[in-house]
């Protein structure tokens, strides 16, 4: 039911590694930007709030005054008929002639020309809640771009960071992959000249061997999420140079407490409501009557006289002439003032009423929802940030502290002091601080992305750059 804000859970995605290649560097800013742009969701839902704003103009509009010209010219016979007829659909002709004796052929032409205005002008504000109930749909769909747009910078954010992390990942594995190649190096030359033992360089092989291993996979995961965030987006997949300047800093607003003020998607579950509600009163004002007021002016013509068939007679009085037939021959007028009021409508919409009313009730339930999701994310924003801080500091004393252990291992196992064994521990402990560092570092600005998402506030995050 939470689908949209669900998503937010998606900026602390895991980290992965790649190569970065040398090509104009994309900025987080620029990324944003281009998603935002070329993101075909985000231009579904531009079209669909220009298609509101046509729609309010068109229920504006409808509240104008019908005018109407019709014009018909006919030709054909006019026995008439004494007796009652309904014109069921339409399906009947006018033919107005008098009631002959016996059935006749007689035709001419005849037309009819015809100006009429009409106006429903009073309805008990049933065209304003149209009205009213247009432009709820107009705030809904705004409402609706305006958190795909902010639930999409945080997807690009997110992206974008794993992405930057998966590249600094990648520059530790070939950090790895140096150092084991350099061991190789030395354990083959001692080997050879025969200080060590030949089975310490099948030892260094197979850790080369593992270091080039996990290096192909880090590439790997590092063109997974360089193809991701092309998606997002919406530019064909390639890889990325990024920046790189922010990540080894601590964000200026990581200490900031923030609550949930005007969060775009809770302001779109209240758009929902407030058009529920909208509905409801538009669909109470159908059950009263509509007052109208309407004119019309009709010109007609006949090929057929006036005493045409009058007492079974004159019935040569006719003219089988065009001209003589669509001429106007007689003119009126009629103005009118009228109402009407379907009395088992109420019956109908009062039911209507209900059910839009019990909407309204499932949609609060999904908007108190999403406040307690959305609040529950905070917490554990804040909670993140603190933990992501906690090993900000750590990473370093790790780092230098592995660093020093290997270069004494490898110093002592140059000298015939240490074993293979504890040498390449010591490698992997380095490896394991690198990548370590390289997460917490990220880390830190993933924890700050979802107190954003989780607040509403983007700009908390974009502020940074």
């Amino acid at each position: 039911m939470l689908k949209k804000s669900a998503l937010i859970l998606c900026v602390a995605g895991g980290v992965f590694s790649s190569r970065v290649h040398a090509q104009q560097l994309l900025t987080l800013k620029q990324a944003i930007q281009t998603a935002l742009t070329n993101y075909g969701t985000i231009r579904a839902k531009e079209a669909y709030v220009n298609a509101s704003k046509a729609s309010v103009r068109q229920s504006v509009n409808d509240y104008l005054p019908d005018f109407n010209l019709s014009a018909q010219q006919d030709y054909g016979t006019v026995n008439g008929l004494n007796g009652p007829a309904y014109g069921y659909r339409g399906l009947n002709t006018a033919a107005s002639g008098p009631a002959l004796t016996h059935q006749n052929w007689n035709a001419a032409f005849g037309a009819l020309y015809l100006a009429n205005v009409s106006w429903d002008f009073f309805s008990f504000g049933k065209a304003r809640e149209k009205i009213r109930v247009a432009q709820s749909v107009l705030t809904r769909d705004e409402s609706d771009l305006v958190q795909e747009r902010f639930q999409h910078e945080v997807k690009v954010a997110g992206a974008y960071l794993n992405l930057l992390a998966a590249q600094r990942l990648l520059r530790s594995w070939q950090n790895n992959l140096e150092r084991a190649t350099s061991l190789r190096e030395v354990v083959v030359q001692r080997a050879l000249n025969g200080l060590i033992a030949g089975v310490d360089s099948s030892q260094a092989n197979a850790e080369l061997s593992s270091a080039r291993i996990a290096l192909t996979k880090a590439r790997d995961a590092e063109q997974e999420q360089s193809n991701i965030l092309a998606r997002l987006m919406g530019v064909p997949a390639q890889p990325f140079s990024l920046d790189t300047v922010f990540i080894t800093r601590i964000p200026s607003s990581a200490y900031d407490s923030v609550a949930i003020q005007e969060h775009p998607i809770l302001k779109y579950y209240q758009s929902r409501i407030t058009l529920s509600n909208q509905q409801a009163k538009y669909y109470r004002t159908s059950s009263l009557p509509t007052f109208s007021v309407f004119g019309l002016v009709q010109g007609r013509g006949s090929g057929f006289d006036w005493n045409y068939g009058q007492l079974n007679q004159n019935l040569e009085n006719y003219s089988s002439n065009y001209w003589d037939g669509v001429q106007s021959m007689r003119g009126n007028y009629l103005l009118g003032l009228g109402m009407i009021w379907n009395l088992t409508t109420p019956l109908r919409v009062k039911h209507q009423v209900s059910a839009q009313h019990f909407v309204s009730e499932a949609l609060k339930e999904e908007y108190n929802l999403a406040d307690q999701q959305l609040k529950a994310q905070l917490v554990l924003a804040d909670n993140r940030m603190k933990n992501a801080l906690d090993n900000y500091r750590e990473a370093p004393i790790q780092v230098k502290s592995a660093s020093d252990a290997y270069v004494q291992k490898d110093v002592l196992y140059k000298n015939g002091l240490s074993n293979i064994v504890e040498v390449t521990q010591a490698l992997y402990i380095v490896n394991r601080s690198e990548t370590d560092r390289d997460i917490a570092y990220t880390n830190v600005w993933q924890a700050l992305l979802l107190k954003a998402a989780a607040s509403g506030n983007f700009d908390l995050f974009l502020q940074e750059f």
